[in-house]
């Protein structure tokens, strides 16, 4: 695809995904589209179908790989069911291995669809929504004296929250370094992305030194019939360099006036907010996946992280839709360092494509996968041995949909 295709791309968007674009949005989401890395299925002259590749840095276990964020997949609806999307991914996945990337990621509209080519959940999320009468955190939630909350315009605070955001994401895998287009939809203000609620606001929590943390918010005003405030606060991120400055910045929203409720969307499952609320039923959480992971070449992504533990396992994949993967690798890691080969001793753990994409960013066990029929293991104790090595704290988590 080319960007003289970009008008009917957006008309396929809004319909296979039954939601207008807005026109700064239009703006924003062509900014970050690569159109060299895109593809469209066409019936004649009608684009039917589409997808796109965002390349960027993520962090998995041990440090940053480039990795390809899968996006805008969408085909017609009067196109459904004709081979359309199986023929973009796997023509996609081909691309991707001929450009030598050996990680794919996404975040699935439908949680069904993508684990036929090869996708496996690899990072949950959990959405809060906290009354705030009875939310106040627990007396052991960590302090600073040193500490300081200033209210700022997030318009011109970028760079302090870009700061802080950089620092936090090398620690956490699946998170994703952002581009300053990226940074243009997260601070965006219009008001289509306020809905029915005020403008973006901003609080930084900082010592002399500097930031050590900040949120984003924003706060729907409204009364009961007998004029109680009863507005609701909406948290869009919330990123902190210490435990101190994060607990601060959630006392800070926890005790908004003229709020009755706080909201949080796609907040990681270690999240410390659990533990810190004196009530922690209050947070009323609902689990939800979070990004799905597909390994394109299995043996240089096993050899690109880091390992919690040693393993010494032989693994045979399936993979029926990349063929280049079939077959039994060893993979080995330890202080020597971390290899994964191709090899003819018998197999002793045996798996989908998928299933190493679910665990490979190290929030998502092998072991109930086994349970699930999902893993066989030939060698006793080889599935935990390789759960626990793959396994990796902190938990993966995106934060923000690409």
């Amino acid at each position: 695809m080319t960007e003289t295709d970009w008008p009917a791309w957006l008309d396929l968007d809004e319909e296979a995904f039954g939601a207008a674009v807005p026109p700064h949005r239009r703006e924003q989401y062509r900014a970050v589209t690569e159109f060299d890395r895109s593809l469209g299925a066409f019936d004649g002259d009608l684009l039917v179908g589409t997808a796109t590749v965002c390349g960027f840095t993520m962090t998995v276990p041990g440090g940053p790989i480039p990795v390809a964020g899968v996006t805008s997949v969408g085909v017609l609806p009067s196109h459904r069911r004709r081979g359309v999307l199986s023929s973009l991914m796997t023509r996609q996945l081909a691309d991707l291995r001929e450009r030598g990337e050996a990680v794919a990621a996404l975040y699935a509209s439908e949680a069904a669809i993508y684990g036929r080519f090869g996708y496996g959940r690899a990072a949950d999320a959990l959405s809060f929504d906290i009354p705030r009468h009875g939310a106040a955190l627990a007396g052991h939630a960590p302090a600073d004296p040193a500490l300081r909350l200033r209210v700022v315009r997030p318009a011109g605070t970028r760079d302090l929250f870009e700061k802080v955001f950089d620092a936090v994401r090398e620690g956490r895998p699946g998170m994703y370094a952002r581009t300053p287009a990226r940074w243009d939809t997260v601070l965006s203000d219009h008001d289509a992305d306020r809905g029915n609620a005020g403008p973006l606001r901003a609080v930084v929590a900082e010592d002399d030194d500097g930031p050590r943390g900040y949120a984003l918010f924003r706060t729907v005003q409204r009364y009961t019939p007998h004029t109680v405030p009863d507005g609701e606060l909406r948290v869009g991120e919330i990123f902190a360099l210490d435990d101190a400055a994060y607990a601060e910045l959630w006392r800070h929203l926890l005790d908004r006036d003229l709020v009755a409720q706080i909201r949080a969307h796609r907040r990681p499952v270690d999240d410390p907010l659990a533990h810190m609320l004196a009530e922690p039923r209050n947070l009323n959480a609902i689990w939800m996946d979070d990004l799905w992971v597909r390994l394109v070449d299995v043996g240089r992504a096993l050899e690109s992280r880091a390992y919690s533990a040693p393993v010494d396992v032989v693994v045979e994949v399936a993979d029926p839709v990349c063929p280049w993967n079939e077959g039994r690798l060893r993979l080995t890691a330890g202080p020597s360092g971390v290899r994964c080969v191709p090899t003819g001793d018998p197999a002793e753990v045996s798996l989908p494509v998928a299933a190493l994409g679910a665990a490979y960013l190290g929030g998502r066990p092998l072991t109930p996968l086994r349970s699930a029929g999902l893993v066989r293991e030939s060698r006793a104790g080889a599935v935990r041995e390789l759960s626990l090595a793959m396994s990796w704290e902190p938990a993966p988590w995106a934060g923000l949909v690409f």
